[in-house]
């Protein structure tokens, strides 16, 4: 029996041992799915939390987002409430805000050293105000007249002017037709053309200058020729601090490459070896702003009450003829304060910063003189004795530069200039202002009232002296007449307004010049006895 029950005890240990095997191993899977149970919380947990940072992140973020569109849109707000208070669109009160600051960064070019600082601060400025005024693709279109004027002077100097007169004056009007800029400044906007006129006439007069650097004073060059021709190409940084400094890109004065290298590196009139008190610029600027501050507060009273769309109202056909001519006159003369206002700005930003310093008087005690930041005599315009004068008195610079790179560069050596260069040069400039038929119009107008000017004060000049002072009078209110009749046509820009303005005063303003030059091929005064002033008219 013992027999038989050992096998039967060590049979039942064998199971026995095999259970709690089973057992073991069943407790150690569970442990496994324990831990895989845990692992699965922990990640999930893991998980629960990224989603909740993301989720918290990405609620921040929006916040950021909200505020800073928030803050976007107030500042929009605030520039448009701004520019509707004063009647202009934002991107005009942008432009103005970053015109203005001009001011103030010129008066800081009073501190920066001389040569490559004053070059690098100038052109640094410029690209700076350009891109908060007008956007990025403004620098780039600079960069274009700029580059073809630079390399012009590097690869063909024997003809870089001409080269360049083309390349500028091409790229200049493609950007007229492709902006169709007259419509927008016509409808209040703005864009960088108009600062793109300003450098290319600016690109075009450095090349030019540095062409006539080749030629020898015996070759019979103008007084304007010796004093501006270069003879060293300037070095590209003084290239680019020249067509930017002061911000005088965005409305003028147009000065030349001579006189800002003299400035920017104490030569010249700017030497500290000159000696005499150092001139101020302080009284002429503060003069500057309140000017600046006058034009502005009366073109905006004077321009609601004459608007441009009245010559296209039927009201305006129904009125009388004097009416008629005097709206003309006051709707020109108030589109003249808002150019004074812009000019009065600008003069006010290169005087402060030294560079419209153009020596002393004769006076004692001597007072500077600022006559290169000057673009425009108000005065003179307004109260302008003869239309002759008028090139003398308004845009002054640019008429300038009209006078020493056209009008005297189209005069062959041994005969006088007449007619046609005048009415080249009328023409240059329409181009320059853009391919719109008001423009072309009003420079070819211009033409016709300037040499009708002409013939009457010929005969001023010989007349006895009781008919003289009624030849004075009549040139008076003949220049007032064709200027205000021919400025609508710069005003309205389109063929069709022009010629219905025109028209409904029966084309007093271009009849009147045509018959006056007629009589002047008629009526032959003697030549007086002029005085060397009198002669450049």
């Amino acid at each position: 029996m013992c027999t038989l029950a050992l096998p039967s005890l060590l049979g039942l240990q064998f199971c026995s041992v095999l259970y709690d095997e089973f057992l073991s191993v069943l407790r150690k899977s569970k442990n496994v799915d324990g831990v895989a149970e845990k692992r699965k919380r922990v990640i999930s947990q893991t998980s629960e939390q990224s989603s909740l940072q993301i989720k918290l992140t990405s609620h921040t973020t929006q916040q950021h987002n909200y505020h800073f569109n928030y803050a976007t849109m107030a500042m929009d707000l605030d520039m448009a409430s701004m520019a509707a208070s004063i009647g202009v669109s934002v991107p005009v009160l942008r432009f103005l805000l970053c015109f203005v600051a001009t001011i103030p960064f010129s008066f800081l070019h009073r501190f920066v050293p001389r040569g490559f600082p004053k070059h690098l601060y100038a052109a640094a400025v410029g690209v700076l105000l350009s891109y908060l005024s007008f956007g990025f693709s403004s620098n780039l279109h600079f960069l274009v007249p700029m580059l073809l004027g630079y390399a012009s002077m590097i690869l063909y100097r024997p003809r870089c002017g001409i080269v360049t007169f083309f390349l500028g004056f091409g790229y200049l009007i493609g950007c007229h037709v492709y902006y169709m800029s007259g419509d927008a400044w016509k409808e209040g906007g703005i864009d960088a053309t108009g600062a793109l006129m300003v450098l290319t006439l600016k690109v075009i007069s450095c090349a030019i200058n540095y062409n006539d650097g080749l030629l020898k004073e015996e070759d019979g060059l103008r007084e304007a020729q010796k004093k501006n021709r270069l003879i060293k190409l300037p070095s590209l940084i003084e290239y680019i601090g020249y067509c930017l400094c002061c911000g005088s890109h965005f409305a003028g004065p147009v000065f030349e490459m001579k006189d800002y290298l003299d400035w920017a590196e104490g030569k010249g009139i700017w030497s500290t070896q000159v000696k005499g008190p150092s001139p101020s610029p302080y009284g002429a600027t503060i003069r500057a702003l309140l000017q600046a501050g006058f034009c502005m507060a009366l073109y905006l009273y004077l321009v609601p009450h004459f608007p441009l769309s009245t010559f296209t109202d039927p009201v305006y056909h129904e009125w009388g003829f004097w009416k008629k001519l005097g709206y003309q006159y006051m709707a020109g003369n108030t589109a003249r304060w808002k150019y004074y206002f812009i000019w009065s700005i600008s003069e006010a930003s290169i005087i402060i910063s030294g560079l419209g310093f153009s020596g002393w008087t004769e006076s004692s005690p001597p007072k500077p003189r600022w006559d290169r930041a000057k673009n425009v005599d108000i005065l003179g315009v307004e109260f302008a004795k003869s239309a002759v004068v008028i090139p003398t008195v308004w845009n002054i610079q640019v008429s300038t530069w009209l006078r020493h790179y056209v009008y005297d560069r189209l005069v062959q050596k041994g005969k006088k200039p007449g007619f046609f260069q005048l009415l080249a040069t009328q023409t240059v400039s329409a181009i320059w202002h853009g391919l719109y038929p008001g423009y072309i119009i009003f420079f070819v107008q211009s033409a016709l009232m300037i040499a009708g000017s002409r013939v009457i004060y010929r005969w001023q000049q010989a007349a006895p002296p009781a008919i003289k002072n009624a030849l004075a009078i009549m040139n008076f209110a003949y220049t007032i007449l064709v200027l205000n009749y021919s400025s609508v046509g710069f005003m309205v820009l389109s063929l069709h307004e022009t010629i219905a303005s025109y028209g409904s005063v029966y084309y007093i303003g271009t009849i009147v010049p045509f018959v006056i030059i007629l009589l002047g091929n008629v009526i032959k005064p003697g030549k007086p006895v002029r005085s060397k002033a009198l002669k450049d008219q």
